[in-house]
């Protein structure tokens, strides 16, 4: 089996896993390893990956800026579709391994490697999100997942494997670490260690992303959001790239400590699982593209797109990015935002995140017409009458034979 593999591409983070991984496979497989490391603006150092690939030999080392097209192309889309798995979750790490996979297979065909590698483990979803990239852009790639393989089935196993083999530990990475975490420009995953008890109220020292609602400041903020065709183009007047507008709204969601979930989710392989989810950006950006589609989507266009919506966040969270019905779903998607323009305003307060206020050149609020005062025969109410009969037939011929 080690011989069929000449190169592979490593998703390398420059961690304690994935150094472990780069060594394992090239020991194991004893082939030459490229790793690839994405930023995505999850606010760490890159620099120091390069350094350590370097040490340990590796000759190929790609890390790239993908914070632009992870907004545009990624982010956006799905913002599109108020996507929100199981009602709540905006789905912050699903929507980073789609890019992180398109790269990667990039990258295999640039340096003719012939397989790829990933540090997700068995039992997660990442692992099913990365290779169903994969094969939907290379169809016959190889995949070595090393955590399906390896026999390192602890924490004090990958230390021990890193010490014997002289590779570089973090400190902190010695003692028991209290919880894992995964972070990008839309948002911050933590789970595992201290958060695996659903009974017991997440630690104040897990959030890094939000400050405290309780301490964040007494006063409201408000702000306004342009947005065009559905996306977000500017902030208080500001144009901004959809990266620089996101993280200027990560910016005011963490002074109001807004975007705080702890949810217990359904994974994709079949067990339950219980996180904690920081998305100060997300959760502004999500209610203000609500608030702008309130006055400017048709009501049979708006219902049917939150029926949508509930699919194409599963589809997202299980790994179909590239798939042609994820693909279908976004062209319909994308239709109904043709006039998806206009700006809302919107109250940050101590967690909270309030629309109030929309306007739009493309608005089907009518004032005249939902007037409570007089609305100069703008609307007859007398039409009312025939539309409830109408409406109210079925029901009355119900009633008739159940009474009867």
């Amino acid at each position: 089996m080690s011989d069929s593999v000449k190169k592979v591409v490593l998703a390398y983070s420059g961690g304690l896993d994935t150094s472990v991984i780069l060594k394992w496979l090239q020991s194991t497989y004893n082939c030459e390893v490229v790793t690839f490391t994405a930023d995505l603006g999850q606010g760490e150092e890159l620099e120091p990956a390069r350094h350590k690939a370097e040490l340990m030999g590796v000759k190929q080392i790609f890390i790239d800026d993908l914070r632009e097209e992870f907004v545009k192309d990624f982010v956006a889309p799905m913002m599109r579709s108020n996507a929100l798995y199981e009602g709540q979750y905006l789905l912050g790490t699903s929507i980073a391994r789609p890019l992180i996979a398109k790269r990667q297979i990039e990258i295999a065909k640039q340096v003719g490697a012939d397989a790829v590698s990933h540090g997700a483990t068995g039992k997660g979803n990442d692992q099913v999100r990365f290779e169903l990239g994969y094969y939907a852009l290379a169809p016959d790639i190889r995949i070595i997942a090393p955590w399906r393989e390896w026999d390192l089935t602890s924490r004090e196993a990958l230390i021990a494997f890193a010490e014997a083999h002289q590779i570089p530990i973090p400190r902190d990475k010695r003692g028991e670490s209290p919880f894992s975490t995964d972070a990008n420009l839309l948002h911050t995953s933590s789970e595992g260690k201290v958060l695996e008890d659903p009974w017991e109220e997440v630690p104040d020292y897990v959030y890094s992303r939000t400050d405290n609602p309780e301490t964040a400041p007494d006063v409201p903020e408000y702000i306004t959001i342009d947005f065009e065709r559905g996306d977000p183009v500017a902030v208080n007047g500001e144009g901004l790239s959809p990266a620089t507008l996101l993280k200027k709204l990560n910016d005011l969601g963490k002074l109001h400590g807004i975007g705080r979930l702890d949810l217990v989710e359904n994974r994709f392989v079949g067990m339950k699982s219980r996180g904690m989810y920081e998305t100060p950006g997300g959760t502004i950006w999500h209610a203000a593209h609500r608030g702008i589609e309130s006055i400017t989507l048709d009501r049979g266009a708006a219902h049917l797109k939150d029926e949508l919506a509930v699919r194409y966040a599963e589809m997202i969270y299980n790994g179909f990015w590239f798939a042609p019905e994820r693909e279908m779903l976004q062209a319909a998607i994308d239709y109904t935002q043709a006039k998806v323009t206009g700006t809302v305003r919107l109250k940050l307060y101590k967690g909270s995140v309030n629309v109030v206020g929309r306007k739009s050149p493309y608005s089907l609020y009518s004032p005249k017409i939902v007037t409570f005062e007089d609305d100069a025969g703008a609307y007859d109410q007398r039409d009312a009458k025939g539309f409830i009969k109408l409406n109210a037939l079925r029901l009355r011929l119900l009633g008739q034979r159940d009474r009867g």
